[in-house]
Formats: structure tokens, C-alpha cells, sequence
């Protein structure tokens, strides 16, 4: 198997078992007291979960497989297959918690929703064929990546503090954010595997991603406990964190789409049916339903 196929082989891997997280998850999340954004000790709270238990086990597998497709593949190639994760999700959740009641035309449009995704998918991959890029980033990329991250971070908590309403929705932007970030360093520190613990542990990205990891993963918790909006909160994560890592790989790390008027043109339709339709596939979900991990 080809270096590309095994990238997207263990992406959809990857995506099948975070959806699978994400049905645990959502469900865990809403049995525990609500904290303040970034709190650690709502992790403290979840820990009594059996089910959020489940969950962290098969986030990690995910997180894994993430990372063996990372090390094949480009950003580019595997971000946009792993947001596939949204569609298993929902799949997933509507099997599982079969509820009657909700009407036809509801599920008719969720559906639409995750075929939209994922022709924007393969849209993109077919259109873009994007390059592996380089896989080394200099030391004076870490003060402008993390000036961003503390700058949007920070902005989405004071908004989240202030506005109750749009709570939900500043929190995942912040979740979604730190989990492109997270993508984008992960491909960073599988490049130096090959040199040994030495090689992983004197250079900065791994410790870049100690923070953003954990931070992304409270802030989910965070915007999932809020009770209201979860649709929009589903869809915001899932739409922010393929896109955040992808434009971080073309900036810093060369990597290359498919030049050209008609490709640019399908590339860009592509990615807003794949945003479009996570909304839509997001929007439509009955609130009981799991919500991206």
C-alpha cells in the first residue's frame, strides 16, 4: 500500500473511532456539574464517568491513528478525512439512541448534510491533490504561532465570560482553533521520530502541543456542557479544525495545492460544501444526539 493510501486508510480509521468517542462523550458530558472555561476540574468530575471512561479510550485510539496518518500523509490529506468524524458521529448516535419522534424531514436533511460532507471531501482531495510539503519548521515560527493562539484563545474566553448567548459558540471556536494547532504540531513531531526520544524532547513543538492538546480538549468539554446551541457548537469545532491545520501547512509548511482558475474554483467550492455541510448535518441533529469530539 502506497504511502497516500495508508494516510487516508488510517484517516477514516481515525474519524470512525472519534465518532464513536464523540457518542460517548456528548452523553458523559452533560451528567456532571458545569465549570468555568478551562477548568480542570470538570476532568475531575468526568473521571466518575464509566461512559466518558469509554470515551477517553477511544479518543486515544483516534488521537493514534491520527498521528500514523499524519506521519504518511500531508495535513491537507488527512485533516479534511478526519473532520469526516462529525458524519460517523451522527450515524453513530442515530442508531444507537433511536428515538421516535423526530420528523422525516429532519433526518432527510442531516443525511444531506453528510453527503455534503463528504463529497466536499472528496472534492477537495481529487481537486487539490495537495503536496506532502516539508515536515521541518524553524524556531521564529513558535512566537507568531503562539501570539495566535493566546490572542483568539483569549479573545473567545472574554467573549464566552461576557456574552452568555454566544457562550457555547466562542468556546468551540477556541476548541476548534487549539485542535488545528494540535494537528498542525503533531505533523512536526512524527517528522522527528526517526531521531529518537532526543530528537522529540530538545525540540519545541512537542511542548507547544502539551498545552494546546489538553486546552482544546477541556475547552470541548466546556462548549458541549452548555445545554443550548450544541448544533452550531458541533458544527464550529468540526468546520475550524481542518481548516486551521491545512492553512497552518500551506503557511509554514509548504505544502501545496493544485494550481490554476479551475482547480482554485473547485477547491474552494469544496471546502465550503464540506463546511456547509457539517452546518448542515450539525443543525439538523436532535439535541440528544452526540456532538463532535
Amino acid at each position: 500500500m502506497s504511502e497516500p493510501a495508508a494516510a487516508v486508510v488510517t484517516a477514516l480509521a481515525s474519524a470512525l473511532v472519534l465518532g464513536i468517542s464523540a457518542v460517548a462523550d456528548q452523553r458523559s458530558t452533560k451528567r456532571v456539574q458545569t465549570r468555568r472555561a478551562l477548568s480542570p476540574r470538570i476532568i475531575v468530575d468526568l473521571v466518575r464517568q464509566p461512559l466518558w471512561l469509554i470515551a477517553v479510550g477511544a479518543n486515544l485510539i483516534g488521537f493514534a491513528l491520527q498521528v500514523v496518518a499524519l506521519d504518511f500523509g500531508s495535513l491537507a490529506l488527512v485533516q479534511p478525512i478526519v473532520a469526516c468524524d462529525l458524519m460517523f458521529s451522527v450515524l453513530i448516535g442515530r442508531y444507537v439512541w433511536r428515538r421516535p419522534g423526530i420528523k422525516p424531514a429532519r433526518v432527510k436533511l442531516m443525511l444531506a448534510g453528510v453527503v455534503a460532507t463528504t463529497a466536499g471531501v472528496a472534492g477537495f482531495l481529487a481537486v487539490g491533490q495537495p503536496s506532502a510539503g516539508h515536515t521541518q519548521a524553524r524556531f521564529g515560527i513558535l512566537p507568531p504561532l503562539a501570539i495566535g493562539i493566546v490572542v483568539v484563545t483569549g479573545g473567545c474566553l472574554v467573549v464566552a465570560a461576557r456574552n452568555r448567548t454566544l457562550r457555547p459558540l466562542a468556546l468551540a471556536l477556541a476548541c476548534g482553533v487549539n485542535y488545528g494547532v494540535a494537528a498542525f504540531l503533531i505533523k512536526l513531531v512524527t517528522s522527528e521520530f526517526g531521531g529518537g526520544p532526543a530528537q522529540v524532547f530538545t525540540n519545541w513543538p512537542i511542548y507547544v502541543l502539551a498545552v494546546v492538546g489538553p486546552a482544546g480538549y477541556i475547552l470541548n468539554q466546556n462548549a458541549f456542557q452548555q445545554g443550548t446551541l450544541l448544533a452550531p457548537v458541533q458544527a464550529i469545532i468540526s468546520a475550524a479544525d481542518p481548516i486551521i491545520s491545512i492553512a497552518l501547512g500551506i503557511g509554514w509548511l509548504g505544502v501545496r495545492l493544485r494550481g490554476g482558475p479551475l482547480s482554485i474554483a473547485g477547491e474552494v467550492v469544496s471546502l465550503l460544501l464540506l463546511t456547509g455541510g457539517i452546518v448542515m448535518t450539525a443543525y439538523h441533529v436532535p439535541a440528544d444526539l452526540p456532538a463532535r469530539e
